[in-house]
């Protein structure tokens, strides 16, 4: 390597331009034979490096949501679930209601995709360059628990507050007691009107008193998320149900 060629890499590794580092000399070959100006090459390797540093970013993003698998909004099978309407959550896609701070609910029995969905709209959030979180409803109440253990509640709630979108997976997969169903009010309370939030559950919202053992408080939690909120109900069949079937019968659903 010669002398000048070192000298570049080092200044670019010291500016941490990891892109340009890749093909800079691929690229000056290339300008070289097409005459690029002087104007045109740093623009070329610039639009280059901002690409990488754009697929990185992504990339973390969608690491730090700690999405339990990666479906996107496009591949999930409207045909299985026709009373859903497919225009309307497509359209979603645009990710408005992110930017009008509103909330998605997905309330159907199990299997039926309202994970899917919501990961997929999560994937856009993050492709978009918002910041996202997705988690299951448990493991949300057990970091509130913990939180209020160790005396950080308050701050807690405030870092929940600062994502643009959380996702909360299956709502009322397990038993709520009166304590955590206090600590889920705050947190939709500290979420209110500053950030979108995706529910799903597989419980419709009048069976929300029996899972929260108090129906004022889930009445109090339900206000607050459908004030500002789309309501989509999935009552089809479910898509593991159908593999199995699939399986059954030789690869053919009657």
């Amino acid at each position: 390597m010669s002398e000048q060629l070192a000298r570049l890499e080092g200044m670019l590794r010291s500016l941490n331009l990891k892109g340009m580092m890749g093909g800079y000399l691929e690229l000056a070959e290339r300008a070289a034979q097409s005459k690029l100006g002087y104007e045109e090459y740093p623009c070329l390797r610039l639009e280059e490096e901002l690409k990488g540093k754009t697929d990185r970013s992504v990339t973390s993003k969608i690491h730090k949501a700690r999405f339990p698998f990666i479906k996107s909004l496009e591949e999930f099978d409207f045909s299985f679930q026709p009373g859903l309407g497919e225009k309307e959550v497509l359209r979603l896609g645009s990710l408005e209601f992110i930017e009008n701070k509103e909330n998605l609910v997905f309330p159907g029995p199990s299997g039926v995709g309202k994970t899917h969905l919501a990961i997929g709209f999560g994937l856009k959030a993050c492709f978009a360059k918002y910041r996202v979180l997705f988690m299951p409803a448990q493991k949300l109440i057990e970091d509130l628990m913990l939180s209020v253990r160790e005396g950080r509640l308050t701050a807690n709630l405030l870092a929940y507050s600062r994502l643009s979108l959380l996702m909360i997976d299956e709502i009322g997969c397990m038993p709520i007691t009166k304590e955590q169903a206090n600590l889920l009010f705050q947190w939709v309370s500290m979420r209110y009107e500053r950030g979108s939030i995706i529910l799903t559950s597989n419980y419709n919202f009048d069976d929300w008193g029996q899972i929260f053992q108090d129906n004022v408080v889930a009445a109090a939690i339900i206000d607050r998320i459908v004030h500002h909120a789309r309501v989509f109900y999935i009552n089809g069949a479910s898509y593991r149900l159908k593999n199995k079937l699939k399986k059954a019968n030789g690869g053919y659903i009657p």
